[in-house]
């Protein structure tokens, strides 16, 4: 059974529909709940430590399992992994609109961040292995803009959503996406025979080390504003993260089958590609979160004006991301890379020097050209960050893609709200405001500063053409090129992800 229309030509168009989909639910997800906050707060009566672990625990649990999903994909099947994980986020997201206390919601937006952590590398890997080399650029432009783009307007729909109606539909919209993504991928994905993809058994000891290191950092990046970031906890979870990450590098040299293979982070610009990810993450955290907050505290904007205030970057990343995507098919990575970067800086720069206007109109050559940045960087670095790994590797390369894109953001978010809440303020509302300019200023200028080091970075390390299909070993997989999404023998699931999260991962 097919879609009405749908050709074994034009499937490919229908998987990346499908996990094109997939992602931006996801994605809108980690930034839709901020504006329903307040009315959650309100109405669950959590308390102010509750209220930042309904946010948090998405992110954390998101972060520390990404890999470990892209993985379980490599062995079991990317397809499989994509079901299981989109039922759990569905039957999650319903969990969290019948939440009546605060346990029971930050247990249920923690199931969501698990069941985002087994799609989030299935939708890379599916997708990656759909089109041929020539065409992956174009599909992952369509892919990593239209995920972009919900990340951003997830503010301006929970606004729509938490003041037409209420802010359980923030989670109970999910339902009916959830299912038709589900039909949908029933539809268009084949369903793979076997019961691995992959020879070889799950590197254990290497998923609790790196748990422990992304999990102790994250939450220490998260927490150390409220414990203070000299205090016992602060240090002591960054100590564990430490040794945490210090016995994985250790350990994964030394196994046959490494959750983190040595050898992927050496192959093209995969480590390349990552750096800029993370960093152009980061720059992102400053505009989304903080330039929301910035109109609302000092222009006055209400939570729906503030969530179109970040239209002009929405659009753009979104006219763009796909050009760039062919762009990167018939030039390479590296002048896409270094120009993003660069842009991104100097977009920022101006946001930092202009904000002290206190004017909208100034910012919009800001937010114009961080989405152009945007655009430019997302789906060339995802798409050759995939494309270096071998087949039997793109589960394992979504997940490090996408766990580096969180860790960005998360220290984006712990390095840019210390830089605003150190700045301080005199008395009065005007103080306040001024404050809150300078502080937010200040925090767009780091952002600048990192960017034009990554610009450098790329010029200096990255390689002028694009990774193609790495060769896998003697008796493993063909290459995705080579798999026909026509042919039963070879269904998609058999190469699962390249870059688990959010590219995604």
């Amino acid at each position: 059974m097919t879609l009405p229309g749908m050709t074994e030509t034009n499937r490919r168009w229908w998987v990346l529909a499908t996990m094109a989909g997939s992602l931006s639910m996801i994605m809108i997800d980690q930034t839709v709940v901020s504006v329903a906050l307040p009315t959650m707060h309100r109405d669950l009566q959590l308390s102010s430590t509750g209220a930042q672990w309904v946010v948090n625990v998405y992110m954390l649990l998101l972060a520390m399992l990404v890999v470990v999903g892209g993985r379980l994909g490599d062995l079991f099947g990317a397809e499989r992994m994509f079901r299981i994980g989109v039922g759990l986020f569905v039957g999650a997201s319903a969990a969290c609109g019948l939440a009546h206390g605060e346990i029971g919601i930050i247990a249920a937006r923690g199931l969501q961040g698990v069941g985002a952590a087994m799609m989030v590398p299935a939708t890379g890997a599916i997708l990656i292995n759909a089109f041929e080399p020539r065409e992956r650029g174009r599909a992952m432009g369509i892919y990593a803009g239209s995920s972009m783009v919900f990340l951003a307007i997830g503010p301006l729909v929970g606004g729509v959503l938490t003041q037409g109606l209420s802010w359980r539909a923030v989670f109970f919209i999910n339902l009916p996406i959830g299912l038709l993504t589900l039909a949908v991928a029933h539809l268009t994905i084949p369903h793979s025979k076997a019961s691995r993809v992959r020879t070889g058994s799950f590197d254990w000891r290497g998923g609790m080390a790196l748990i422990i290191a992304l999990g102790s950092l994250v939450l220490a990046m998260m927490q150390g504003q409220v414990w203070g970031w000299t205090s016992r906890g602060t240090l002591g979870l960054f100590g564990l993260a430490a040794l945490a990450a210090a016995a994985l590098v250790w350990y994964e040299p030394r196994i046959e089958e490494p959750l983190i293979s040595p050898a992927l982070l050496r192959k093209g610009n995969f480590a390349i590609d990552n750096v800029v990810l993370a960093a152009t993450q980061f720059a992102l955290v400053g505009v989304s979160v903080f330039g929301a907050i910035w109109v609302q505290t000092v222009l006055g904007f209400g939570p729906i004006l503030a969530g179109l205030s970040l239209l002009p970057l929405t659009v753009t990343l979104l006219l763009t991301a796909p050009r760039a995507g062919r762009l990167y098919d018939r030039r390479g990575p590296r002048a896409l890379l270094v120009g993003g970067t660069l842009l991104m800086g100097a977009s920022l720069a101006w946001l930092g020097i202009v904000l002290h206007k206190l004017s909208y109109p100034w910012l919009l050559p800001g937010y114009v050209g961080i989405g152009l940045a945007l655009g430019l960087v997302i789906s060339p670095a995802s798409t050759d960050a995939l494309n270096a790994a071998a087949p039997q590797e793109r589960g394992e390369a979504s997940g490090l893609t996408q766990m580096t894109r969180q860790l960005g953001g998360s220290i984006g978010l712990a390095v840019l709200g210390a830089i605003l809440a150190g700045t301080h303020a005199g008395s009065g509302a005007a103080a306040g405001r001024s404050a809150t300019t300078t502080g937010t200023a200040d925090g767009y200028l780091v952002a600048a500063g990192l960017m034009v080091v990554i610009a450098i970075i790329a010029v200096v390390a990255s390689r002028r053409s694009s990774a193609s299909d790495a060769r896998p070993a003697a008796g493993a997989l063909k290459p995705a090129r080579e798999i026909s999404l026509a042919s039963p023998q070879h269904p998609v699931v058999e190469s699962s992800l390249s870059g688990a999260v959010g590219s995604a991962r």
